[in-house]
């Protein structure tokens, strides 16, 4: 199969994917994009909203229309790394006596991991996701164990409530490709999903797309041509939010303290060579960028004081760095 019939077949079955995420959720197309998206990066997603806006219900039925294992991992205080990664438990062979141990696979092992408000538990338990994150294994005991292929985590955050968290270092935060932010559905979605939820009806998810056809997805994203003043413009707007660099505009200098790093860049024309090819393109534009950067650079940014008092907040900062950029 060439190249061309696998992008056909990638459009093909991510309208057959969303008919039937859309038979549960209502609405929430952009985040059903970007959701695909990362996943044929292979980048994981950082979820904003407050409770009761479908988010595990939307992950959950994301992971089985692909036919993928999902494992929900609830973050709290008293959680501990071994809670998620898995044990080393003393094991007795009945035959011989002898005792020997054996590893426990913690919930990690699956193929979509809900990281329930991953801000509330002790940052040496947010470290072993993260790490198993950027390796795609895990270490314990002195053992490594690769984890399932695809992996794909999906953490919330609410933000809301404050007290009693421990905030994402920086650093951490990086290793998230998206941070999505999800709003209050409009008036007639919202309607539709009272309607939905008392009603009797109830849907059934049916597997859409295999592991094996999402990973001949997943290795068609690279084989995408970008053009050099698309990549240039993706490595000029990440410049932008960093205000020690020449290219930084007043905005950049007056409100941030900080900018993204060159991982964003990265994911900058990875996600645009995705978006082109669900939009029936052969190679990336400046608009698919465009279209990508808020999710992309809101969290790898830090606003300072000066932002804090003028009320200036991320997205709007990030709206006039994009429209600056296009000039």
């Amino acid at each position: 199969m060439d190249n061309i019939e696998i992008v056909n077949q990638l459009n093909e079955s991510k309208e057959k994917l969303f008919a039937m995420i859309s038979k549960v959720i209502i609405g929430q197309k952009d985040v059903m994009d970007h959701l695909f998206i990362a996943l044929l990066c292979r980048g994981h997603i950082l979820l904003e909203g407050v409770p009761g806006l479908a988010k595990t219900l939307l992950i959950k039925t994301l992971s089985e229309a692909l036919d993928l294992d999902f494992n929900r991992i609830q973050f709290t205080p008293d959680l501990m790394p071994s809670d998620i990664t898995g044990t080393d438990i003393i094991e007795e062979d009945q035959g011989t006596s002898k005792r020997n141990f054996r590893f426990f696979k913690g919930p990690i092992f699956a193929n979509v991991i809900l990281a329930d408000e991953i801000n509330r538990t002790p940052p040496k338990t947010q470290s072993a996701l993260l790490e198993a994150m950027q390796e795609n294994r895990v270490t314990t005991g002195g053992n490594t164990y690769k984890l399932d292929n695809p992996f794909f985590v999906l953490a919330t955050q609410n933000p809301i409530e404050q007290e009693g968290t421990y905030p994402l270092p920086e650093a951490q935060l990086d290793r998230f490709m998206f941070n999505i932010l999800i709003n209050y559905p409009n008036k007639s979605e919202e309607i539709e999903i009272v309607k939905t939820l008392t009603s009797s009806n109830t849907q059934s998810i049916e597997p859409v797309i295999s592991k094996e056809e999402l990973s001949k997805f997943q290795d068609l994203i690279k084989h995408v041509p970008v053009a050099d003043n698309v990549i240039e413009h993706a490595v000029n707007l990440v410049a932008m939010t960093r205000p020690s660099d020449e290219r930084a505009p007043k905005i950049t200098k007056d409100w941030l303290e900080w900018g993204a790093g060159p991982r964003a860049s990265t994911f900058l024309v990875m996600a645009a060579q995705a978006k082109c090819l669900l939009s029936d393109k052969t190679t990336p534009d400046i608009d698919d960028i465009n279209h990508v950067a808020k999710p992309i650079l809101r969290h790898r940014i830090i606003t300072n004081f000066t932002a804090e008092a003028d009320g200036v907040s991320k997205e709007d900062i990030l709206d006039r760095l994009i429209e600056t950029a296009r000039v």
